[in-house]
């Protein structure tokens, strides 16, 4: 490892940096982009069925299923080294 602040070339010692997301980071992404996509969800179910309430229960049973899936599907990809 070159270091550009090291002209000399002199050893320095190496740290090591993780690019590993720690659980709460994950659940913090998963929540903040659930509500963003339910929020979509919720409009377009309103816009299609013309009914609030109908929109509401669509929008609510999809916030709980694909919040789980994604936290998943975030901590999967969080152990796969392609592209880090």
């Amino acid at each position: 490892m070159i270091d550009i602040n090291n002209p000399s070339g002199e050893k320095v010692s190496e740290k090591i940096e993780k690019s590993e997301e720690k659980v709460k980071r994950s659940l913090a992404k998963t929540i903040s982009w659930r509500i963003i996509g339910t929020l979509d969800t919720l409009v377009l179910s309103w816009l299609i069925t013309g009914e609030a309430t109908m929109a509401v229960t669509i929008a609510s049973v999809e916030f709980a299923s694909k919040m789980v899936l994604y936290f998943f599907h975030e901590r999967a990809w969080n152990n796969i080294k392609w592209g880090k």
